[in-house]
């Protein structure tokens, strides 16, 4: 390991076949003025003119620029993916962030800021929005207040109501700790019962069990074989990866219980004026399936569709990436594209 990869980032050009940068082509790693502070983007694809794909990371906290090279290359052929640590997360954290701008307003005016500077930057009137986790909570929110900006908008482990998500992810580990007679597991879970479950002591134990009991990621027994991909990211330094760690808890800490009392969308957003897309593992007990399947048959939009992911848990893109490549690519991209074409407008997609 060389001094450089402690404090610096490489980050990898998109290259043709004879090795050389595509023409057109952008692979960047840049701090922007998002939201009065300063926080980092990666901005990937084969060719700007492609439509804009931005992804909102889950947690809070969980920043996802670190990992993003093992899941969107293909991605990076049909758009410009925009992957971003968000406002205390990553690359993005700092000692220096009023804790007071921690709140999901703040959160949904950064990502408004940066889309608003995307689309200009690209010449685009729309982007596509992917919201993963609190990602997705995000996403629904953006797609509501601002619909004039996006295409459509996909979910991944969509949120929907937290408190009541939680409740069935407790049951669900409960019951495997049970079955499997997991003492310890159960004993653990039995004194936590009666905590707050925006109490970080009870998500630690919770999460915990859940990762082992194959309700985050299908067929593994704990997140490191996620966590272990930031080791070999071409885009994030081992500083990078200390600020991760430090900016997770951080983010947990300010955030957790006003996005678990605060947010509802079955309450909260009914009906939205674009197209809404969700991508559901049939073993999600993070953000538990049956409530994504609840809330899709609730919500109104122009066009909706709910694909089930017969081989994952929380994270669809990682879990089964190539149907999630081509949900993308051959069905929600190819829908929009023959959809503009219809209105003879396809120059600013």
């Amino acid at each position: 390991m060389t001094i450089l990869r402690i404090f610096y980032s490489k980050i990898p050009k998109i290259k043709d076949e004879k090795g050389k940068t595509k023409t057109n082509s952008i692979a960047v790693l840049e701090k922007l003025r998002i939201g009065g502070i300063n926080q980092w983007v990666l901005i990937r694809g084969h060719n700007v003119n492609n439509p804009i794909l931005l992804f909102l990371h889950g947690g809070p906290g969980s920043a996802q620029i670190g990992i993003a090279y093992k899941f969107q290359r293909i991605l990076e052929k049909y758009f410009t993916v925009v992957q971003w640590d968000q406002r205390g997360a990553g690359k993005s954290f700092s000692f220096k962030i009023p804790k007071q701008s921690m709140n999901i307003e703040q959160f949904i005016l950064d990502s408004n800021d940066l889309i608003e500077q995307l689309k200009k930057r690209f010449g685009k009137e729309k982007i596509f929005l992917v919201g993963h986790s609190w990602g997705s909570t995000l996403g629904m929110l953006l797609i509501q207040r601002y619909p004039e900006n996006f295409h459509s908008y996909i979910g991944m482990g969509q949120a929907t109501n937290q408190i009541e998500g939680e409740k069935i992810s407790y049951e669900f580990v409960l019951e495997q700790a049970k079955k499997n007679d997991n003492r310890k597991a159960i004993k653990q879970l039995e004194k936590i019962r009666n905590k707050e479950v925006w109490n970080l002591k009870y998500s630690q134990i919770q999460r915990r069990w859940l990762n082992r009991f194959g309700g985050w990621y299908y067929g593994a027994r704990s997140n490191w074989i996620v966590l272990k991909l930031f080791f070999t990211s071409p885009e994030y330094s081992i500083v990078d990866l200390i600020k991760f760690t430090i900016g997770a808890l951080f983010s947990l800490r300010m955030m957790w219980k006003n996005v678990l009392q605060d947010i509802n969308l079955f309450e909260q957003v009914k009906e939205v004026e674009v197209p809404v897309y969700f991508c559901a593992g049939k073993y999600d007990y993070n953000t538990p399936f049956e409530l994504v399947e609840k809330y899709y048959n609730q919500i109104k939009a122009p066009t909706k569709n709910l694909y089930w992911f017969e081989k994952s848990a929380h994270s669809p893109n990682f879990e089964e990436k190539s149907k999630f490549e081509d949900i993308l690519i051959k069905q929600i991209l190819r829908d929009t594209l023959e959809e503009k074409k219809k209105e003879k407008d396809v120059v600013n997609l």
